[in-house]
């Protein structure tokens, strides 16, 4: 009887401690979600911070080459190189035939000079504009030279990468009904021309052989046109 009245007289057990930590182990759970969400905002920081550093970079390492300045004090920027008022580089690239072209037998011409490539989308809405100003000022001696940029990872060696390269070229040229010489190996070129960071980049070339314009990446159809008057206009 003793016993059992001892039992009887201690305090019921409680349940607080239990209940306490159920609340404790949600509090844990939502730091770890917020310490997550708040590495991934650090991370997307970083990944932003490190494209613009990358962004910064290749600017700077255009700059010696070229340049975007504003135009008749408007506001637009516009691609200046540091070949305006100079002679074009001189080159001599073969062209899907196999047949070596030079720049120099184009002296007395207007040309534009356009690097390119296939997988460069920009360069696929570009084309058919040059096809159609092409057709539209040949008459007045203007020609366009696009120079492939295709092989820009090949190694001279590779000649298994340079025969699809040519190929991809030339599907591209008789899809797009091209009329104007498509050269190869641009590549092999684009140090004389600044570098080919963005594509497509187009250099236009009065009847003299001097450069009076140039444009990098996709402008539009009347810009071409107005550098296309500028070279005949020389």
């Amino acid at each position: 009887m003793t016993r059992r009245s001892g039992l009887r007289d201690l305090p019921p057990p409680s349940y607080n401690k239990d209940m306490k930590s159920i609340p404790l182990r949600r509090n844990t759970v939502v730091l770890v979600a917020v310490l997550f969400i708040l590495a991934i905002f650090a991370w997307a920081g970083w990944a932003n911070w490190e494209y613009r550093r990358q962004a910064a970079e290749k600017l700077l390492a255009n700059t010696a080459q070229g340049e975007l300045v504003a135009v008749d004090g408007s506001g637009t920027l516009q691609f200046h190189s540091s070949l305006m008022g100079k002679p074009a580089p001189a080159f001599t690239l073969n062209d899907l035939g196999g047949r070596k072209v030079s720049l120099a037998a184009f002296r007395g011409k207007a040309v534009m000079i356009n690097f390119w490539a296939t997988w460069c989308g920009p360069c696929k809405v570009e084309t058919p504009w040059l096809v159609e100003l092409r057709q539209k000022y040949a008459a007045q001696g203007f020609e366009v030279l696009g120079v492939d940029t295709e092989g820009d990872d090949l190694e001279p060696s590779d000649k298994g990468g340079w025969a699809k390269a040519e190929a991809n070229a030339g599907k591209f040229v008789t899809q797009m009904k091209v009329p104007y010489p498509v050269l190869l190996n641009g590549d092999s070129i684009s140090r004389d021309f600044g570098g080919l960071d963005d594509l497509p980049a187009s250099f236009f070339v009065d009847r003299s052989g001097k450069v009076v314009a140039a444009s990098v990446g996709l402008t539009s159809e009347s810009d071409i046109e107005g550098n296309i008057k500028k070279a005949l206009a020389e």
